[in-house]
């Protein structure tokens, strides 16, 4: 189960675990907005922030083997702190919120070499100007899952933390995208957005990977040492 997997970083993992054969259900709150996704991939409507309605939704799938999200929980707010808009801070935390209801109330429906895999971000390890609630809630949806992966092993649970990466969520489009990503990676070793496909790479990494458990997996292009 992917919850955020009719998007972005979410819809890569779905294609990536499809391609290897498994029965994949991507869940957002409007799937109906999906395209582009696998044959045989079934979708569900939940929004994570909704915990009945993600109690439904785990029951009816029965035991589930790999639980992935990478969810946003709703909107994020960024800029200088001093200044910001404390709802729009407080709503950022959405995205953990969300994160702790899928592990909360996922783990009870996870098989017992179950995976569960969350998607953080590089401000969490490294924040720069103006991501303060990007950096915040990163480093408390890490240590959530360094915190939680004691109490649930031998189930499994593990981080990827993406730096900048190009997808849906940045409603620029054509040569100011461009310019966008151009200014935000220019001084990391690696130069470049990165893709979502290069973060689901890393999610599938963790998946498979059976002598991992409560770490992070850091796919930035060298952010957290330019």
């Amino acid at each position: 189960m992917v919850f955020g997997g009719t998007s972005g970083i979410g819809l890569a993992a779905v294609k990536r675990l499809a391609a290897l054969g498994a029965e994949v259900v991507a869940i957002s709150r409007d799937p109906n907005k999906a395209t582009d996704l696998p044959d045989g991939v079934s979708t569900m409507a939940c929004d994570v922030l909704d915990r009945e309605a993600m109690e439904t939704v785990l029951t009816s799938c029965g035991p589930i083997d790999i639980l992935v999200s990478s969810a946003t929980g709703g909107s994020r707010s960024i800029g200088p702190f001093i200044d910001m808009d404390m709802d729009g801070f407080q709503g950022s935390f959405d995205k953990l919120w969300g994160y702790a209801n899928v592990v909360r109330y996922g783990t009870h429906h996870l098989a017992d070499d179950g995976t569960i895999v969350l998607v953080s971000g590089s401000p969490a390890s490294r924040t720069k100007a103006g991501q303060t609630s990007l950096g915040a809630v990163g480093a408390a949806v890490e240590q959530m899952a360094r915190a939680v992966a004691p109490e649930i092993a031998p189930k499994r649970l593990n981080v990827v933390s993406p730096g900048i990466i190009d997808t849906p969520i940045n409603p620029l489009e054509g040569e100011a995208r461009d310019n966008a990503y151009r200014s935000a990676t220019a001084g990391n070793l690696i130069p470049r957005a990165g893709t979502a496909d290069e973060v689901a790479h890393a999610i599938v990494f963790a998946i498979e990977n059976e002598f991992m458990t409560g770490n992070v997996i850091d796919v930035d292009g060298g952010w957290l040492l330019a």
